[in-house]
């Protein structure tokens, strides 16, 4: 999918759109940038503020075989791309995923439907480590009942070419495979705004202020290379999402246009759906507030998806995290096969308000049989932790 084609900035809004131009340096005391063009001329631009939006690149493992055909990442359009025309040249009866993340549960599911029977594998040996334990459990069970095999606690030290196509090695892993996903995550491409000097954050994103400023006054950054606060904490993050990366660019251009715009922060709200399921989670879990230096509570409760006797009925699993201390609400993480991906929504709306469990099992939630019980699964998720604060 392609967002907004080039020409369109161009001629719509009167952006002088170069493509096809790498910028090299970035100069905060001459205030310009220089670089190189794709036909290797040279190029120098001065500038009065000047925005830094390079983004995220996929993580690729410096290891042996990683760069062997057939191995892909999947970041971009152009990635896409190359794997569909690899899947449409190649018969492809197997897949192997390194990584258990958004992306590479998206692209089993994917796969799957292609009848690619599809291994992930990844060293860490939680399954989802930010969800509920017996949550995650059932994500696993579903993607197991589908035929994946799922390998989480297992390094991959090299990937080699073999008859059978692609062999995945490691201290006590052999697979085999047609194909190669690697999903492990994405990186800030900060290297620009660190060679001129700006100050980096967290996982060296570029640290921002509220105004999406830089250490550099005359110097913003916004999308996935930069920083941004998290409501719940206080603190700084780095978390590469879309809304986010949409709203900073958008407060940077106000910014820029003398419009005073500051945003309050992020809450971590996300949701992905893998095969039946719906995953979704904002804020904290219980590891990330001890960590954050709160005194943590848990309750996972089962709820329904509709009213109780409604024809379609579904479970629902809600967890909620609260602060013994204050009674504020910390966090939320559901799974379930529908009414997760909006529901999680009120959660991250009382967490922005700095809203106590109390608070929020007092809120007003729309009720009618084919869209929930009467006490909607969040409510009745309150309700009983609140018994444990």
């Amino acid at each position: 999918m392609v967002v907004r084609h080039a020409q369109v900035f161009r001629d719509k809004q009167g952006i002088n759109l170069l493509t096809g131009h790498c910028v090299e340096e970035t100069s905060p005391d001459k205030q310009t940038v220089t670089g190189i063009t794709a036909d290797g001329k040279g190029f120098e631009f001065p500038y009065d503020r000047l925005m830094i939006a390079t983004g995220s690149s996929a993580i690729t493992p410096k290891l042996p075989g990683f760069n062997l055909p057939g191995v892909f990442t999947l970041k971009n359009l152009d990635d896409g791309r190359k794997i569909k025309n690899f899947l449409k040249k190649n018969n492809i009866k197997k897949a192997v995923i390194i990584g258990m993340g958004y992306i590479a549960l998206e692209m089993c599911e994917s796969l799957v439907d292609l009848n690619i029977a599809v291994e992930m594998v990844k060293p860490n040996p939680v399954f989802l480590p930010w969800l509920e334990p017996s949550m995650a459990g059932i994500i696993k069970d579903g993607l197991e009942s589908k035929g994946v095999g799922v390998y989480a606690g297992h390094a991959v030290d090299r990937i080699q070419t073999s008859p059978d196509g692609l062999q995945i090695i490691g201290p006590d892993l052999n697979l085999t495979a047609d194909i190669v996903l690697v999903g492990i995550g994405v990186t800030p491409c900060s290297q620009v705004a660190e060679s001129a000097g700006l100050e980096l954050s967290v996982a060296k994103s570029i640290a921002v202020d509220r105004n999406l400023r830089t250490s550099n006054g005359n110097i913003y950054a916004a999308g996935d290379c930069a920083d941004a606060y998290h409501v719940v904490t206080g603190g700084k993050t780095w978390l590469p999402l879309a809304l986010r990366a949409n709203r900073a660019g958008w407060a940077v251009a106000d910014n820029v246009c003398n419009k005073d715009v500051s945003l309050d922060g992020v809450a971590g709200t996300s949701v992905f759906r893998v095969f039946d399921f719906e995953v979704a989670r904002t804020g904290l879990n219980l590891a990330e507030a001890g960590q954050a230096g709160f005194e943590p509570v848990g309750n996972m409760i089962q709820s329904r998806s509709k009213a109780h006797a409604h024809p379609g009925s579904t479970t629902i699993y809600v967890n909620m995290i609260g602060d013994k201390k204050s009674g504020r609400l910390l966090g939320v993480q559901m799974v379930g096969t529908e009414g997760v991906a909006h529901r999680i929504n009120g959660p991250a709306v009382a967490l922005h308000n700095r809203m106590t469990v109390a608070q929020y099992s007092q809120t007003d939630l729309a009720y009618a049989p084919p869209f929930g019980p009467t006490w909607d699964p969040t409510l009745t998720a309150a309700n009983q932790l609140l018994k444990r604060l």
